[in-house]
């Protein structure tokens, strides 16, 4: 991996607010002209800086009104039962994120769903049918009061 300079810094700030930005738009913000600006910006996706582009939509307004956590623990920690459930889990959609995590639980799951009949279903149709799956705690989001994906670089 190369080095991020001052500029990759500026440029990938000003990506992660607005990833439809374009090269003349981010090359008069860093002092660059388009040129160099743009051979930047591929260096940076094809170095993997950049992994994607997407859009995010507004969960409320598309429809999808609960957010979940879920803690899953599972029934033991063999290399077979966790490869299965992280396979199952990459298939299912109302799962968003899914971490790994040491403590008090093994997984956690962020699930995003219509309302708390389809979380319902999601829960005893899809979750708890997996064999590797032994507990399941579920903690609702009453409101979110920070929400960003952007990582600031200094």
């Amino acid at each position: 991996m190369t080095h991020l300079d001052d500029l990759d810094k500026k440029i990938l700030n000003l990506l992660q607010q607005n990833s439809k930005a374009n090269i003349k738009e981010i090359a008069l913000k860093i002092g660059l002209t388009q040129t160099p600006t743009y051979e930047r910006i591929k260096r940076l996706e094809k170095n993997g800086y950049i992994e994607k582009y997407v859009a995010i939509l507004n969960k409320e307004k598309i429809g999808f009104h609960v957010e979940v956590f879920c803690q899953v623990t599972l029934l033991v920690h063999s290399k077979d039962l966790i490869t299965k459930f992280e396979l199952a889990i990459h298939k299912i959609d109302e799962v968003v994120e899914c971490f790994h995590v040491a403590g008090n639980y093994d997984y956690l799951l962020k699930i995003i769903v219509k309302d708390m009949n389809t979380y319902q279903n999601f829960l005893k149709n899809k979750l708890s049918v997996l064999d590797s799956v032994a507990n399941v705690q579920s903690t609702f989001v009453m409101t979110s009061t920070k929400k960003t994906s952007i990582l600031k670089l200094t």
